[in-house]
């Protein structure tokens, strides 16, 4: 029993990686199937309970370092906590950063491609069920509804991935020289779907990380001629804001939309854009107050309803800023910003100097990418974005050089 036992934990590291494989299928549909897939990997990681190790291979990896200090934080954030009810639910939320050192042991170079492969077949699938639902081929289902077919998780969600997808793809397009004509005419066909997939959704934040994207793009494209990325990006984005503008209701609609919550700010502070900038505006008044180290994990939730109920009385408090900056701010003032910073750094710093073509673009796409989105929402306390973000950390910034 010892010998076959002793054989199993032999063969871990690539049962383990083909169930990334899985993983990486089951993210963008299901929350059930994706925690599934990372509890059985989590299971046979302490089955093979080679943690010395493990320690050895990640302890000079910087982007996992600054990771788990963002998550001691939320730890040592509970001592100066009121609402430590409140704050261990936030710190459960935020234990899903364990799921980075832990797979990235597993990750294996010869398996991105279908690490990624995996990604990208199921966000062609989501993509063919949300256009089924837009041409009532099927009835809505889940979230979505045929003004916002977005059936597996919100629009607040799914754009965001749509958008690193569409990423992805350009760059296969664009920078990878391994691939054919006839692929690449194939994701050039999904890149121009799924684009106007992302128009036909309501995700005003994954838009923008389109938008992002393309200029990013364009300047790892042209790379150091600055004022011609800059013209292509000045052509392409006003030219694809006016075809989605004129082709797509709820695009049209949810523009006007905001600009009327914006303009009008005052009589529209119970809207979606409306209520981000309140959160916004009173979620200050308490940074001004604990600019330091902020109210502790737990306290948002009650330092809020304190503020709300003189500022703004008449709205509802919230539990969430919808601002990963601002809530970093509220929790630990300017030592949580510079540990979320400090992330960001620390994986661009690491995508700058890999010599691998796909680590150092989309490397780099990955924190400023999220970096963007995060001031529309707190992408990184949510379940699908912070999966999808540790994810591809741990295939990004491991270091491939120290593999056995």
């Amino acid at each position: 029993m010892s010998i076959s036992i002793s054989n199993f934990r032999t063969k871990i590291d690539d049962i383990n990686s083909y169930l990334l494989i899985a993983f990486a299928f089951f993210l963008p549909l299901t929350v059930v199937g994706g925690n599934f897939f990372a509890v059985l990997i989590f299971l046979l990681w302490l089955i093979k309970a080679d943690f010395k190790n493990d320690f050895q291979k990640l302890k000079n990896n910087m982007v996992v370092i600054a990771v788990m200090l963002f998550l001691v934080l939320h730890v040592v954030g509970l001592l100066w906590t009121s609402d430590l009810q409140w704050g261990l639910h936030i710190l459960k939320k935020e234990l899903k950063f364990l799921w980075l050192p832990i797979f990235m042991l597993f990750i294996k170079k010869e398996h991105i491609k279908y690490y990624i492969g995996a990604f990208l077949a199921a966000m062609t699938f989501a993509e063919i069920t949300s256009y089924a639902i837009w041409l009532e081929i099927i009835a809505p289902f889940g979230n979505a509804t045929v003004y916002n077919p977005t059936p597996f998780n919100t629009h607040i969600t799914y754009n965001p991935f749509l958008a690193l997808t569409i990423y992805i793809l350009l760059y296969f397009i664009i920078f990878d020289k391994t691939i054919d004509k006839k692929q690449k005419y194939i994701y050039a066909f999904f890149v121009i779907t799924m684009s106007i997939n992302m128009f036909i959704t309501g995700g005003r934040a994954g838009q923008v990380m389109y938008f992002s994207m393309i200029i990013l793009l364009a300047f790892q494209y042209f790379e150091k001629q600055f004022f011609k990325a800059l013209l292509v990006s000045a052509i392409v984005i006003p030219t694809i804001i006016f075809i989605a503008y004129k082709s797509s209701t709820v695009f049209k609609d949810r523009i006007h939309l905001a600009i009327n919550q914006i303009e009008n700010y005052e009589q529209n502070k119970n809207t979606s854009v409306g209520l981000r900038l309140t959160f916004a505006l009173n979620s200050w008044e308490i940074i001004k107050q604990n600019p330091f180290i902020g109210v502790g994990t737990g306290d948002f939730k009650s330092e809020y309803v304190k503020i709300n109920s003189i500022k703004t009385p008449q709205l509802k408090p919230t539990t969430n800023p919808h601002n990963m900056y601002t809530l970093e701010l509220v929790q630990f003032g300017l030592l949580g910003l510079g540990s979320l910073l400090l992330i960001s750094f620390y994986q661009i710093r690491f995508a700058i100097r890999s010599q691998k073509d796909m680590i150092h673009k989309v490397g780099l796409a990955l924190p400023l990418l999220f970096g963007v989105i995060m001031f529309s929402d707190s992408y990184l306390l949510g379940h699908y974005t912070t999966l999808l973000f540790i994810f591809f950390s741990s295939i990004l910034y491991k270091d491939y050089n120290n593999e056995s």
